[in-house]
């Protein structure tokens, strides 16, 4: 008997998908632990969407802090979620994702880290922070 596997995202949703901690793209899925930021370790969770508008997909990734490293040390390269978690919600297709809106809404409070918006920044050690 062997366990049956279902890839209920595709891998372009995760190469549309960035952490909003770091701004980087690279995720590593650890079996029964969950989908982690492989630059800072934010935990991201993916959930389908109740309501679709019509769009091929509607995902919800709901990301948490609290496996987040070093987010004291590095604030230049990190900027935490506000209570610790955050969601984005996902509408399109593979090649045609777009953000339909974040919770916590951006705002004064709180932003989320763009996609590579820390490329080339050096870190305290003076180490160059690259994707």
């Amino acid at each position: 008997m062997s366990l049956e596997v279902l890839d209920r995202h595709s891998e372009a949703l995760f190469e549309f998908l960035w952490c909003p901690v770091c701004g980087q793209e690279v995720f590593t899925h650890i079996p029964f632990e969950g989908v982690f930021c492989k630059n800072c370790n934010t935990q991201v969770e993916l959930q389908e969407s109740r309501e679709t508008r019509g769009y091929e997909e509607a995902v919800l990734a709901c990301f948490d802090s609290s496996t987040t490293w070093n987010l004291h040390v590095d604030e230049k390269l990190r900027r935490d979620l506000p209570d610790g978690s955050a969601r984005v919600k996902i509408l399109g297709a593979p090649g045609a994702y777009k953000v339909d809106w974040w919770s916590p809404e951006p705002g004064e409070d709180w932003e989320p880290v763009e996609c590579g918006e820390f490329d080339g920044v050096e870190e305290p050690d003076g180490v160059s922070h690259l994707a």
